[in-house]
């Protein structure tokens, strides 16, 4: 009996990566592939929400981002073994093609692809390339953007395609805008999978400066580390805030659709829901960024009148305590942006991804004839 076409999906340690290769998975597996994840024991904290049908395989990889001197040096080595285990497991079950989501968990299978000679693809979330697709880049098949433009090396071009998002997040796609007004209202605060600590600094006590004729109506869920928890929490209790403070929210579709405003990093799978969702947004890249990469993700939506963006340098509780405001205050120019914002949404980039995956395999000839969806 023939198998079912495999696509192994390689991705880093972080929400960023792992979104966007959750939402391939449940494309592949609808039109009748088999789906394997790689990853590394970081990244297998977000593992819960994938189909159960995905097989997860946890890969030894490293990075130099992180560790002291030794852990730098033991990094090739960590590499080397995940890579000869992923041409192991490759050889035993030959994939049709091999897809990477980059961060440095993403390399041994890459590698192995590179080795066996097996159909890849690169997916790039941010607008600017990641180091670890930099070094696959002029080894791939295809490269796919999520954010337009995404400055690529010299002789290299891309297809863009957006940042796919996960079922949860199609589900409610252009769900309706309440705009803000004399009734309830919602702010949703998301630092990227595990919390800013700049964003408990500064959002806590800007919220409480609102004028208590808005602040009254105020409920907030505010992501949030670990270690800042406890004094987030205190903060909102003491200034009689309704807040539900945690370190990762697995309901984030759900919060942002009840939203009226969002106040959020600019990572590329936040910008993306909140594009697909529809909501206004008060972005701060993460200044931290090597390749700034969270400005261009932003640049969308700020240019298509949909959020505001705030640099670190100047993201102050007074002017984020005026931004909040003014939002809230104009109901119009609240539902104005949230209207822009779902106009920049790509809630079929999932689709388009699948679609690309087959057509590389095809092209191959890992692949004889389209695998019809069911």
């Amino acid at each position: 009996m023939t198998k079912a076409p495999l696509a192994i999906l390689a991705a880093g340690g972080t929400g960023g990566h792992m979104f966007p290769a959750q939402a391939l998975a449940e494309e592949l597996l609808d039109m009748g592939w088999r789906v394997k994840l790689t990853t590394d024991p970081r990244g297998a904290r977000y593992v819960g929400k994938f189909p159960d049908a995905v097989a997860i395989e946890v890969l030894k990889s490293g990075t130099f981002a992180r560790g002291g001197v030794l852990s730098k040096l033991l990094v090739p080595f960590q590499i080397g073994a995940g890579t000869l285990n992923a041409v192991i497991r490759m050889l035993f079950d030959k994939p049709t093609v091999v897809i990477g989501f980059g961060g440095y968990p993403s390399i041994p299978a890459m590698a192995a692809a590179v080795i066996l000679r097996r159909p890849r693809i690169l997916h790039e979330q941010n607008g600017v390339l990641g180091r670890v697709n930099q070094m696959f880049a002029k080894w791939v098949d295809c490269i796919a953007c999520g954010t337009w433009p995404t400055q690529m090396p010299d002789g290299l071009t891309a297809e863009h395609i957006g940042n796919p998002v996960r079922g949860a997040v199609r589900d409610r796609a252009g769900a309706g805008y309440i705009p803000p007004g004399d009734y309830p209202m919602s702010i949703l605060v998301m630092g990227g999978s595990q919390g800013a600590r700049i964003l408990s600094d500064v959002v806590p006590p800007a919220i409480a400066q609102l004028p208590m004729d808005i602040l009254r109506h105020i409920r907030v869920s505010h992501q949030a580390r670990d270690e800042d928890h406890d004094r987030v929490s205190q903060f909102y209790a003491e200034n009689g805030i309704s807040a539900d403070v945690q370190p990762f929210f697995d309901d984030v579709p759900t919060r942002m659709t009840e939203a009226q405003l969002v106040i959020s990093r600019a990572g590329a799978s936040s910008v993306a829901d909140i594009s697909v969702i529809g909501r206004p947004s008060i972005l701060v890249p993460l200044a931290a960024a090597l390749r700034d990469e969270q400005t261009a993700n932003a640049q969308g939506l700020v240019q298509g009148e949909a959020a505001i963006l705030i640099p670190e340098s100047q993201f102050h509780v007074d002017s984020l305590a005026h931004q909040i405001q003014t939002i809230l205050t104009q109901p119009d120019a609240a539902h104005h942006m949230a209207r822009q914002a779902l106009s920049l949404g790509i809630p079929d980039a999932g689709e388009r991804l699948a679609a690309l995956v087959v057509s590389v395999a095809q092209a191959r000839g890992a692949l004889a004839n389209p695998v019809a969806s069911e």
